[in-house]
């Protein structure tokens, strides 16, 4: 599984279905930018913002809930922060219907339409919290086919994304084993983030040591924060969590 917001049942492609879902899935891949690529830069001051120079402000995250009684039945969630105080700026959920099946490895098939729609949304609204970066709770590049769900969301949503795995894919010669073993080193007790290195030499993500894996994404290297700040960027998935599940249990949008 790439996140925990899925329903626990999965459902078994038709050699056609899948075949169709691996194509859609190389088209969007072949537009994935792994190296930094972006207009605007991490502020350490304001004098940052008053030089003109666009800095990173409004970070937004994507979550979604399933109900436990009717699988189908579901609560999309997008969260906008300021960056610099961490204050929700933005928020919106939508009740939806999800007919399209959980299958590991194409999840973004699923959950990636009603990101979409949130988003676009806003942007139809013209909010000036408009996010300049996405998180999501997904998989990225480490993924077994190089293409996870926050991969598919930033090229469709053309926005650097960060994903926040707690599963992880055994690719690359990553295995759980081969993380502890990182985790346990002597040289990375006072070390906020490890980078995750497969045997191809390529840095497919990181870790730290409460096993979420910040993963590289769409639009995004994990150096752009220099893996220190992405810290903060799991507050703010925790932060949607809460906030998903308030609205979903809330009388005028329950989900049973």
């Amino acid at each position: 599984m790439e996140g925990s917001s899925t329903s626990s049942s999965t459902f078994h492609l038709s050699d056609d279905h899948h075949k169709k879902w691996v194509e859609a899935q190389d088209t969007l891949k072949r537009k994935l930018i792994t190296e930094d690529d972006y207009n605007w830069k991490l502020g350490e001051s304001e004098e940052d913002e008053s030089s003109g120079v666009q800095v990173l402000k409004y970070i937004g995250g994507f979550d979604i809930s399933f109900s436990k009684h009717h699988p189908s039945s579901a609560c999309g969630t997008l969260v906008v922060l300021d960056f610099k105080t961490l204050n929700v700026v933005y928020e919106d959920s939508s009740i939806v219907t999800i007919d399209v099946p959980y299958v590991p490895g194409f999840l973004a098939f699923r959950e990636a339409p009603v990101f979409v729609q949130l988003l676009k949304k806003m942007q139809d609204s013209s909010h000036s919290c408009y996010p300049q970066l996405l998180m999501i709770d997904g998989n990225g590049i480490l993924h077994p086919r190089g293409f996870g769900s926050a991969c598919h969301l930033g090229v469709l949503a053309d926005l650097p994304t960060i994903g926040v795995g707690k599963n992880l894919h055994h690719v690359d010669g990553l295995t759980n084993s081969r993380v502890r073993e990182l985790l346990e080193a002597e040289d990375n007790f006072n070390v906020g983030f490890i980078p995750l290195v497969g045997d191809s030499g390529n840095t497919l993500g990181a870790v730290r040591y409460h096993l979420h894996y910040i993963q590289v994404k769409g639009h995004l290297n994990q150096y752009l924060f220099q893996l220190a700040t992405a810290y903060l960027l799991l507050l703010l998935l925790k932060s949607l969590k809460e906030h998903a599940n308030t609205v979903c249990q809330s009388p005028s949008g329950r989900l049973t």
